[in-house]
């Protein structure tokens, strides 16, 4: 027989990412291009450290309840149940001194701080070499996705959003006066579109003039990722102005209704 094992009765903390579930935790909401061995070995490794600190305050001589307090109240501020999702929280996790790193260059960048090399050279997991390699590997990535995603964007919108707009443009200008609103609304809707897309293309030519990945990871994050932004918000407002027949890609009725009205069987 087994003997019972006790574990918390509590819910887990759903607006927490990586919430404890009383005996183990659980990531929510991984992404297709995601995978958790990576922060599983991270997680093992600090449980790995955490457990070597505690052996060492037991065998130091103190008891194991004098050993485990002292580790929860040297932790304890890391500990949080409330609103994961509220704006109080990352004010709260401020006051608390605890990092708050909002974008994966940032997370990257503090993965080869001098306190995690140390964390897993201790555990054996990682020398400071690999710890680098490891980080130069996630720059990389970062800066792969957005190129591909910045160049992919442009292409659609010289090659698909611009024809588009340019015939919907003359129909209008062939139909009304070139004072009518439907016109004047139209024409600049769509300018702002062609402007976001060359901010775009100026901020990927840029690229090749950063001196090393990690200088190229700031600027993506900080020029391309942003540029990106802009052409989504100007296309998302000419989408709304320009026909279905001129449109060339699928709306957001097609990609989230079409079903309810396609033909039955298809």
């Amino acid at each position: 027989n087994l003997n019972a094992i006790e574990t918390g009765i509590e819910d887990r903390n759903r607006t927490a990412p990586f919430p404890f579930c009383g005996n183990r935790f659980e990531f929510r909401a991984v992404g297709s291009s995601q995978n958790c061995s990576f922060p599983m070995a991270m997680v093992d490794t600090c449980f790995a450290d955490g457990m070597r600190a505690l052996s060492e305050l037991i065998e130091g001589g103190k008891s194991p309840r004098d050993a485990c307090a002292e580790l929860f109240g040297e932790n304890a501020r890391v500990v949080f149940c409330g609103n994961g999702y509220s704006a109080e929280w990352p004010v709260e996790a401020e006051k608390r001194g605890l990092p708050n790193l909002k974008d994966a260059v940032s997370a990257a960048e503090a993965f080869s701080s001098p306190a995690n090399k140390a964390l897993f050279e201790r555990m054996g997991v990682y020398s400071a070499e690999e710890v680098d390699s490891r980080q130069e590997v996630m720059l990389e990535n970062y800066v792969s996705c957005l190129e591909v995603e910045g160049a992919t964007l442009v292409e659609m919108v010289r090659t698909g959003v611009e024809p588009a707009m340019f015939q919907e443009l003359k129909a209008y200008q062939d139909a009304l006066d070139a004072t009518s609103p439907l016109f004047t609304t139209r024409k600049e809707v769509f300018g702002r579109v062609s402007a976001a897309t060359s901010k775009l293309e100026a901020a990927l030519v840029k690229c090749g003039a950063c001196a090393n990945t990690a200088a190229l990871a700031k600027h993506c994050r900080d020029q391309v990722k942003v540029a990106i932004g802009e052409v989504r918000v100007a296309a998302d407002a000419a989408e709304g102005l320009v026909s279905k027949a001129n449109w060339p890609f699928p709306n957001y009725s097609d990609c989230c209704f079409s079903h309810h009205f396609s033909p039955k069987g298809l």
